[in-house]
């Protein structure tokens, strides 16, 4: 079986999905399928980006007019002359949509789309003519006409759904690594709770920060003293309006912006932060809330995250993207003692090794593609319509 997958970005910037794609990628190669290859537009950060894909044949091709559409005239016909058996496409609206639904109908071979929580309500109503337009000129022929669709969570089902897709839709969580952890060491006088990905609106640091500002005169019983940390690649200026806004409510003393964060200095940083937070309006499955999990972090998280087992399990601490819930879920993490804190980081762990690893993502992953090329029986995690 030979596999072909198509992302717009193979870098960081991408955010979770360049996770999601080059772990699983190496997974399915290492496990299941020696010929598996990555297509995706080249960017600014794929050279710096390119060791960390390993032995895996990655292909990037140079985008021409308008950026943000990723129009590369020479991405459909690599597809082609690669004659791979299946295609499985990760994210919507730009120009390797067009490619792989042009590759369908060319070869009449069957495709898999990862839909990244990209057909979720918030996400469509956030440039939603630029969305509306794709969608009649390519995106719902693309999506209508998918061997299968992927979910991350029974939310993303539903989204997939309220679109008007009737399509099988395969449900599969993410996995995330687990690293080795040594013994934390709880600073009696300053604590960090972290937020670590993209600086875009969706995410809701805006209300972050006015909650923040809010429950700054809240001391903790053990008198800590607690900064908040915002780390991740600046999307669209939005870190200027957070910077404005910062300086307004007059928290910078106690808010640090240190841009974005990768390989050992991503690790320093969730090693030495205490919490972490994602007061997120919208996501699939948010990644950065799993690695904070493996690192052992008690986290904030919205409903709107996607992973209702964190809450179930004691991992997690529910806010709402409203200022006064994000200031209530932060008074609650001040009041809690050190043993809480770990003891909320252990359940968070423990949720990711059981639910959320590689080799479970993948082994549910090429089941579906042995499924969709005719050589075994559907998976029961496939959900028909």
């Amino acid at each position: 079986m030979k596999v072909g997958i198509l992302s717009a970005s193979v870098s960081h910037r991408a955010g979770g999905i360049y996770e999601c794609v080059r772990r699983s990628a190496q997974e399915l190669q290492n496990r299941f399928l020696p010929s598996v290859r990555v297509y995706g537009l080249t960017d600014d950060y794929f050279e710096n980006d390119r060791e960390a894909w390993g032995s895996l044949g990655v292909s990037v091709f140079q985008a021409r007019g308008f950026k943000p559409f990723g129009y590369s005239p020479d991405l459909l016909s690599a597809l082609l002359s690669a004659d791979v058996d299946l295609l499985h496409c990760h994210g919507l609206w730009m120009y390797p949509s067009v490619a792989s639904l042009r590759w369908a109908r060319i070869t009449g071979k069957p495709h898999i789309i990862s839909v990244h929580g990209m057909l979720d309500p918030w996400a469509l109503k956030h440039s939603s003519w630029k969305k509306s337009a794709a969608g009649m000129l390519y995106e719902r022929r693309h999506l209508k006409g998918a061997s299968c669709l992927h979910a991350v969570s029974g939310s993303e089902v539903n989204s997939i759904r309220r679109y008007g897709l009737a399509n099988p839709v395969c449900l599969i969580p993410y996995g995330v690594d687990v690293p080795c952890l040594g013994t934390r060491t709880m600073d009696r006088d300053e604590k960090v709770l972290l937020f670590l990905g993209r600086i875009h609106p969706k995410k809701g640091l805006v209300n972050l920060l006015n909650a923040w500002h809010h429950v700054q005169g809240t001391q903790s019983p053990s008198k800590a003293r607690w900064k908040l940390i915002i780390a991740g690649w600046d999307q669209a200026n939005h870190q200027s309006e957070l910077l404005k806004v910062a300086k307004e409510l007059g928290v910078v003393s106690s808010v640090n912006f240190v841009g974005p964060k990768f390989g050992s200095d991503k690790d320093a940083l969730l090693r030495s932060a205490h919490a972490f937070v994602l007061p997120s309006f919208s996501e699939g499955l948010p990644v950065s809330i799993l690695e904070a999990w493996s690192y052992g972090l008690p986290v904030l998280m919205t409903p709107e995250c996607n992973i209702p087992e964190g809450f179930q399990m004691g991992a997690a601490i529910s806010i709402g993207t409203e200022i006064e819930r994000i200031a209530s879920g932060l008074n609650e993490l001040k009041a809690m003692g050190e043993d809480e804190l770990v003891s909320m980081g252990i359940r968070g762990r423990q949720l990711v090794q059981k639910r959320f690893s590689w080799v479970a993502y993948t082994s549910q992953l090429y089941a579906v593609y042995i499924w969709l090329l005719g050589d075994g029986h559907r998976p029961d995690f496939v959900i028909e319509a």
